[in-house]
């Protein structure tokens, strides 16, 4: 028996599996919310106990670079090993690796229902696959074939220096510069960075107003994002600044999107994943972001070729983890 999990800043998904039903069919599974626990392995303490069930191996994608067998969590104050996981849990095996590794693996599993795809493109057999992945952070990985064998490769390459395409992105990244001693991609291109983007267009100018309701609601809440992107999917359009910071945030997804696609040579396909991408599907389908993956000056031809799929699989982190450790990390 293997437990899995899909460990992130905002939830941790956990799953108990079983090399018979395979990483598609968790015997159980339940979501946690992380910040609400000290350690991972309080969490998983809980879930065993409330499920009366022993495991002997252990398996987690997790937000963070892997060294040493070890990491110490992005967006959260937690230390994990796997030394730690096997004496706290006494499991025979544990295994840690980046959460987008995880979803990289998903990839070798997901059905046509599990996608959608924004670009057919022509994807080249045994062709190395990348994945980005907007959600709390920004997570990218890819996968390389060797002898008819996918394996996947961690990233941090959502930590590297955003490089603006345009004027207002130009000035976007002024801004916030003046709020962050780094801007990376992360900054300007996930769910903390919605709020962000919002506020640079409000005090901008050129949107329009901020309504007033609106202002009270963001002033209310924790979290602005899900106000922000709710308000930017109404057809009518009640708020054009949230529009606006959508629109911007697709910019930026499509250009660092087609920016990894060119470093690892993804003829194999792009996979998007993450929390965001499968709520603002009808932003991903207008021409921007397409424009953005493309526009990579005299390689532009190649760009068309490469295939992109949005995962709406919400569990693809955690079906990866369990692949991983029901086959691959042995």
């Amino acid at each position: 028996m293997l437990i899995a999990g899909d460990i992130g800043g905002t939830k941790t998904n956990l799953g108990i599996y079983s090399r018979k039903r395979g990483a598609r069919k968790p015997i159980v599974e339940k979501t946690f919310p992380s910040r609400h626990y000290e350690s991972l392995e309080a969490i998983v303490e809980e879930f065993l106990e409330s499920e009366s069930v022993a495991v002997d191996y252990a398996a987690f994608g997790i937000a963070g670079p892997v060294i040493g067998s070890q990491v110490k969590t992005t967006n959260l104050p937690w230390m994990v090993s796997e030394e730690n996981i096997i004496k706290k849990l006494k499991v025979k095996r544990a295994r840690l690796i980046n959460d987008l590794e995880a979803v990289a693996y998903s990839v070798l599993l997901l059905q046509e229902d599990d996608l959608i795809t924004l670009n057919k493109g022509e994807a080249v057999e045994a062709g190395t696959v990348g994945v980005i992945a907007p959600g709390t952070g920004l997570g990218e990985a890819f996968l390389t074939c060797e002898k008819s064998c996918y394996s996947a490769h961690a990233s941090e390459g959502g930590h590297a220096d955003f490089a603006p395409t345009s004027e207002i992105e130009i000035n976007l990244l002024k801004y916030m510069s003046k709020k962050y001693d780094h801007v990376s991609y992360e900054r300007v291109c996930s769910g903390m960075a919605i709020p962000d983007i919002y506020q640079f267009l409000r005090d901008a100018g050129g949107y329009g107003e901020e309504p007033g309701w609106l202002a009270e609601e963001l002033s209310r809440v924790e979290d602005a994002t899900p106000v922000i992107v709710r308000e930017a999917l109404i057809e009518e359009e009640s708020c054009k600044l949230c529009a606006a910071a959508i629109d911007i945030f697709v910019s930026v997804l499509g250009a660092e999107a087609g920016n990894l696609a060119l470093k690892v040579m993804a003829t194999g396909g792009l996979y998007v994943g993450g929390g965001i991408p499968p709520r603002i599907i009808t932003f991903l389908e207008k021409p921007l972001f397409l424009r953005a993956f493309k526009n990579k000056g005299r390689y532009s031809d190649l760009m068309e070729r490469i295939p992109i799929h949005v995962i709406t699989n919400p569990k693809a982190a955690l079906m990866g983890a369990a692949f991983y450790g029901l086959e691959a990390g042995q």
